[in-house]
C-alpha cells in the first residue's frame, strides 16, 4: 500500500481576494482553494510578490505543464497547482505581498517583513485549518518562506523553499556583476509606484549613476534612472549603490542561526542563468549551521515547466511527514539528491561539497590547451607572450569575442562535482570590464547534447555549456580567510573595490557556479573567457534560455590573459574519485 496522501478530494474555491488585515493595518489579498470536504486540513501558504492571478486554477488549466521552450511559459507561474495540494487534503492559500497585485501599496522589503507572520496566523485560526501550516512554492514564493520562517511563527510547521534566492548581494550578483533581472521580474509582477524620499547619501549616488556610461547603453535600465526609482524600485537601488553592505555577510550568518523549523530545499544546475536561484539555495545549505533537520534536492534543467507542476509528489512526501504525522520514509533517506549530466542519473550524499572531493587544477596553456601538469620552474615549456582579445561594446557588435582552451580527449570518464573557480592573471588597457567564465562539454558526437534539458532549441555544435561564472574586474580584491576550494570569496563593498591599472598584470579568482557533470572518455573540458553577453529577443526580452544579460563596458577593452610557469593561470575542478 503506498503511504501518503491520496487524491481522494475535489478542490473547493473558499474566496479569492479575501483581505487579511496585518499588524499595521495594511491589507493582504489572498486566494484561497480547499477540499470540498467537510473538517480540518493543514494548510500549505504561497507568498510573493508575482501577481496571484498568473497562480490560479484557470491559468493552470489553460495552459498546464509547458516546457522552457514554448511561447506560452510564464516564469512567475510558480506557487504549485491548488487542486493538485486539495486533492491531497491540504488547503492552498495564496498571497500577494504588500506593494503587488490587490494587497495594499508599501514596501514588501522594509515595514512588510511581518506580513507573512500575520498572514499565517490568520490561515491558523480559520475554521478549515487544523492549525499545521507549510508554505510552498518556488523561486520568490521560495525565498519567501525562509523571510517568513525567521520570523517564528508559532504555527508554521515546516517549508519547502525549492530555488530560493540568497539574502545577500552576492548571491543575486555573482562577482559583483550587474545585470537586468529585476527588470524583467517587474513587469510580470504587477508592482505599485512606489512613494519614497532618497536619503542625501543616495542623492549622490543617484547622481553618479546617472551618469554612468555603462547604464545609458541600455536604454530600458537607464529609464529606471530616468523615473527615479519610481518603476522598479528594487532595481533603482541597485544600479545607484551597486555594492554589497559592510558586514552584511556576519547579518546573514546569524540570521540564518536563527532558522529553527524543517527545510528541505534545492534547484536546478542551470538555475544559474537566474543567478539567485543556484547560488541561493546552495548557500541557505552550506550556512544554516542549525541542527534543524534539512533536505536538498538538486536537478539537472533550470527552467521547470510552468505553471509548476514539478516534484509535486515530494512536496506531499515532506508535508504529510510534517504536517500530517505520516511515515513517509523521506527522512530515512539521504538528506542530499544530486542530478549528474553526462551520464543522467541520480546521486545521493549528505553533505555538500561532497566530503571524497579531489581538488584537481587543470593549467591554462598556449595554443587554447588546457594541461593537467604544472609548469615546471626552468623548463621552457609554454610562451610567456599573453593571449588576448579587445572587446567593443554591445553599441557596436553583437558579438562576443572570447579565449577558447580545452584538455585532450580524455583517456577516461572524470566527474566533476561541486564548487568550481579559474583563477588567471591579466591586463586590461581599462579601468574595469567583466569577466566571463563558462565551462563546457566538447564531444566527438551528438552524445554530448543529450545531457541538458530546458532549452529552446538544442545546439548545432557538438559541445554542451556545463556551468559559468563573473567577476566585476575592479571587485577582484579577495578575503583568504573566508575563500574556500572552488569558493574564492570577494567582498563586494564599495571600501574593497580597487580599479584596475591600464597596463598592470593583475590576478582574478572568478567563483564559477557548481555543477555536477561526468565529462566521458573521448570528450574534452573546454574553458571559454569573455567579457560581454547579448540580450536577444523582441523589445530588449532575452529568450528564455538565458534572461539575465549583464551590463557590460560601454567601452572597447583590451584584454591579455597570462599563462606560463610565472603566471600559473589554473582551473580548479572539485573531481569525485571513483568508489
Amino acid at each position: 500500500m503506498e503511504k501518503g496522501s491520496q487524491p481522494i478530494y475535489k478542490m473547493k474555491v473558499e474566496g479569492i481576494d479575501i483581505m487579511v488585515l496585518t499588524r499595521d493595518g495594511k491589507q493582504i489579498a489572498v486566494d484561497i482553494y480547499r477540499p470540498d470536504a467537510p473538517g480540518k486540513f493543514p494548510a500549505l501558504f504561497s507568498f510573493a510578490l508575482h501577481n496571484k492571478f498568473l497562480q490560479g486554477q484557470e491559468v493552470y488549466e489553460a495552459c498546464n505543464n509547458q516546457p522552457a521552450w514554448s511561447p506560452l511559459w510564464t516564469g512567475p507561474a510558480e506557487c504549485g497547482d491548488s487542486k493538485y495540494f486539495a486533492s491531497r487534503g491540504y488547503v492552498h492559500v495564496i498571497g500577494n505581498q504588500r506593494g503587488y497585485g490587490n494587497s495594499s501599496s508599501g514596501n514588501p522589503f522594509a515595514e512588510g517583513r511581518t506580513d507573512a507572520y500575520d498572514v499565517i496566523e490568520w490561515i491558523a485560526q480559520q475554521p478549515w485549518c487544523d492549525g499545521n501550516i507549510g508554505m510552498v512554492g518556488i523561486s520568490g514564493f521560495g525565498f519567501n518562506q525562509i523571510i517568513a520562517a525567521l520570523t517564528e511563527p508559532p504555527h508554521l510547521k515546516a517549508i519547502f523553499p525549492f530555488d530560493p534566492r540568497g539574502l545577500s548581494f552576492r548571491d543575486f550578483y555573482p562577482g559583483g556583476v550587474l545585470h537586468s533581472f529585476w527588470f524583467h521580474l517587474m513587469k510580470y509582477s504587477c508592482e505599485h509606484p512606489v512613494e519614497f524620499q532618497l536619503t542625501p547619501q543616495e542623492e549622490e549616488l543617484f547622481k553618479t549613476a546617472y551618469c554612468n556610461p555603462d547604464y545609458r547603453m541600455y536604454p530600458h535600465l537607464f529609464n529606471i534612472l530616468e523615473r527615479k526609482g519610481m518603476l522598479c524600485y528594487s532595481f533603482f537601488k541597485d544600479l545607484i549603490n551597486p555594492y554589497e553592505p559592510e558586514n552584511s555577510d556576519v547579518m546573514v550568518e546569524k540570521m540564518l542561526s536563527g532558522l529553527k523549523i524543517p527545510f528541505y530545499t534545492g534547484t536546478g544546475w542551470y538555475a544559474y542563468t537566474y543567478k539567485r536561484h543556484l547560488f541561493g539555495a546552495l548557500r541557505w545549505w552550506q550556512h544554516c549551521k542549525t541542527n534543524v533537520p534539512k533536505k536538498m534536492l538538486l536537478t539537472g534543467p533550470a527552467h521547470l515547466p510552468r505553471p509548476w507542476t514539478g516534484f509535486h509528489d515530494e512536496v506531499i512526501r515532506w508535508y504529510d511527514y510534517w504536517l500530517k504525522g505520516i511515515d513517509t520514509g523521506i527522512m530515512d533517506e539521504p538528506r542530499i539528491r544530486y542530478w549528474t549530466m553526462g551520464v543522467n542519473r541520480w546521486n545521493y550524499a549528505d553533505n555538500w561539497p561532497l566530503p571524497e572531493t579531489k581538488w584537481t587544477k587543470v593549467y591554462l596553456d598556449s595554443w587554447e590547451r588546457l594541461r593537467w601538469e604544472p609548469f615546471a620552474e626552468g623548463s621552457g615549456d609554454g610562451i610567456d607572450e599573453p593571449d588576448c582579445f579587445a572587446q567593443m561594446p554591445l553599441k557596436q557588435t553583437r558579438t562576443a569575442q572570447k579565449l577558447v582552451y580545452l584538455t585532450e580527449p580524455l583517456p577516461e570518464d572524470i566527474q566533476v562535482t561541486g564548487p568550481l573557480s579559474l583563477h588567471f592573471w591579466a591586463e586590461l588597457d581599462q579601468d574595469d570590464t567583466n569577466w566571463i567564465v563558462v565551462l563546457k562539454d566538447v564531444g566527438p558526437d551528438y552524445s554530448v547534447q543529450t545531457a541538458r534539458e530546458g532549452e529552446m532549441e538544442r545546439p548545432k555544435v557538438l559541445e554542451r555549456e556545463v556551468t559559468r561564472g563573473w567577476l566585476k574586474a575592479s571587485h577582484r580584491v579577495v578575503d583568504e580567510n573566508k575563500s574556500l576550494p572552488g569558493q574564492p570569496y570577494h567582498p563586494y563593498t564599495k571600501s574593497a573595490q580597487k580599479p584596475v591599472t591600464p597596463g598592470e598584470i593583475c590576478k582574478y579568482d572568478v567563483e564559477i557556479a557548481p555543477t555536477s557533470n561526468v565529462f566521458k572518455r573521448d570528450h574534452r573540458i573546454c574553458v571559454e573567457i569573455m567579457s560581454l553577453d547579448v540580450p536577444s529577443g523582441i523589445g530588449g526580452d532575452s529568450l528564455v534560455e538565458y534572461i539575465p544579460w549583464h551590463i557590460c563596458s560601454s567601452k572597447t577593452v583590451v584584454h591579455k590573459v597570462y599563462r606560463c610557469q610565472k603566471y600559473p593561470s589554473h582551473l580548479m575542478l572539485p573531481i569525485i574519485l571513483k568508489k
